[in-house]
């Protein structure tokens, strides 16, 4: 979907190792179909970046070379653990932030956020597993799927990606182009289980996956967090 009447709204999403790869490219998938939108993945350097599934993505700019963000987009994964100590992700995200109409993250990407002191005093929310831990970076946990507060964008885990992006196309270019992008995309979400957040599903299936992945992640997380 192009429209060349419409705005340029350049969207920087940060890449690196270790990224929940639909926490990128669920938003990129919407807000690549914007009229006038320019997607670009910023990295540490043009090397393939390896996700959480097995598979790698190519930037399309280092962080030298990419162009100042319209919309500033911070993904999440098991690596941001590692990115918090970087810092030149860090300096980047806070450069990138300082020019743009938006700054937005996905999933755990809101630590980054934090890090690069642009949480504080903000609401905000991130994947249910570590909202808890929202408070360390300033932020107040509110629980909900997104959350604005000003020109900052939080949303939930991984699948929530999709949701922000088209609340952010409703916010830029009307209800009316967001709702035509989820038909095009056919976004009719139709789960086959009443569940994907722990006020409903069973208290023993969020219990188990909080033992078998999320107690040990977000004791890492908190560990990045304080260093």
């Amino acid at each position: 979907m192009t429209d060349t009447a419409a705005p340029a709204t350049t969207v920087v999403f940060l890449l690196f190792p270790g990224i929940t790869q639909l926490d990128f490219t669920a938003p990129a998938q919407a807000l690549s179909r914007m009229p006038g939108a320019r997607l670009v993945g910023a990295a540490a350097n043009r090397d393939p970046i390896a996700t959480d599934s097995g598979f790698a993505i190519l930037p399309t700019h280092d962080f030298a070379s990419a162009p100042q963000a319209d919309i500033l987009c911070v993904p999440g994964g098991h690596g941001v653990t590692e990115a918090l100590g970087n810092a030149e992700t860090i300096d980047f995200i806070a450069r990138q932030a300082a020019g743009a109409q938006w700054v937005t993250s996905v999933c755990t990407g809101a630590f980054l956020l934090g890090r690069a002191g642009l949480l504080r005093g903000k609401r905000a929310t991130t994947h249910w597993a570590y909202t808890h831990l929202l408070p360390l970076v300033g932020a107040a946990p509110v629980k909900a799927r997104i959350v604005e507060d000003g020109h900052l964008v939080t949303s939930g885990g991984v699948t929530s990606g999709l949701d922000f992006a088209l609340t952010l196309i409703a916010r830029l270019q009307g209800e009316a182009v967001a709702q035509a992008i989820q038909l095009a995309i056919e976004y009719d979400p139709a789960p086959p289980f009443a569940g994907g957040h722990p006020d409903r599903t069973p208290g023993t299936i969020t219990e188990g996956l909080k033992a078998r992945v999320y107690d040990a992640a977000a004791a890492r997380m908190e560990a990045a967090l304080k260093a």
